[in-house]
């Protein structure tokens, strides 16, 4: 074999490697692509204001509940906030489930106790919790970010406290336990 064909042969291999890597990429991707789209459960935002809304919400709920908890504690806390969007009982969007309100023996109770407190109108913000919280508000919003423990998680409470929920109890997260509706 001469060298012509030597250089030919090596070529045609490196093009059959070049084409194996391309269909094995272009397979990849749109097998990933297929995934992310059929496990997409976030809800449709579609515009940029809407977008920093929802954010803005979802960070302040993740502060005002959890801002000296643990990062899986602000996670789960978000992943809460998003589960009851997806439920649609709470509300259909992060700011109607943060801001939901219901009334109960001619009082208002709000499902997040920040919001019907106001402290967050009278305490001032501490600048390093509010960006943790707002990094986490932007994984577990726009990258669907989760925890897979607390995929059927709708409630939680601080461990000082007891509500006498009859609800099934998943997991304790630095000073939060949280919980799924029992079935029925």
């Amino acid at each position: 074999m001469n060298k012509i064909e030597k250089i030919a042969k090596i070529s045609i291999y490196i093009i059959g490697f070049l084409l194996f890597l391309t269909v094995l990429y272009f397979g990849i991707d749109t097998n990933f692509r297929y995934l992310i789209m059929k496990n997409d459960s976030r809800p449709e935002i579609t515009s940029l204001k809407e977008n920093l809304k929802q954010l803005d919400c979802l960070t302040r709920n993740i502060y005002w509940e959890a801002a000296t908890e643990p990062v899986e504690g602000k996670i789960a806390v978000a992943q809460v906030t998003m589960n009851r969007v997806n439920d649609g009982r709470f509300g259909n969007t992060v700011c109607s489930v943060v801001h939901q309100k219901t009334r109960v023996a001619q009082q208002v109770v709000c499902q997040f106790s920040w919001v019907c407190e106001n402290k967050h109108k009278v305490q001032p913000i501490a600048p390093e919790h509010y960006k943790e919280s707002e990094d986490i508000a932007k994984k577990v919003l726009f990258e669907n970010f989760r925890l897979p423990s607390l995929d059927d998680a709708l409630f939680y409470h601080a461990d000082y406290v007891n509500p006498r929920w009859n609800k099934k109890r998943i997991v304790k997260i630095g000073r939060h336990i949280f919980y799924k509706e029992r079935m029925k």
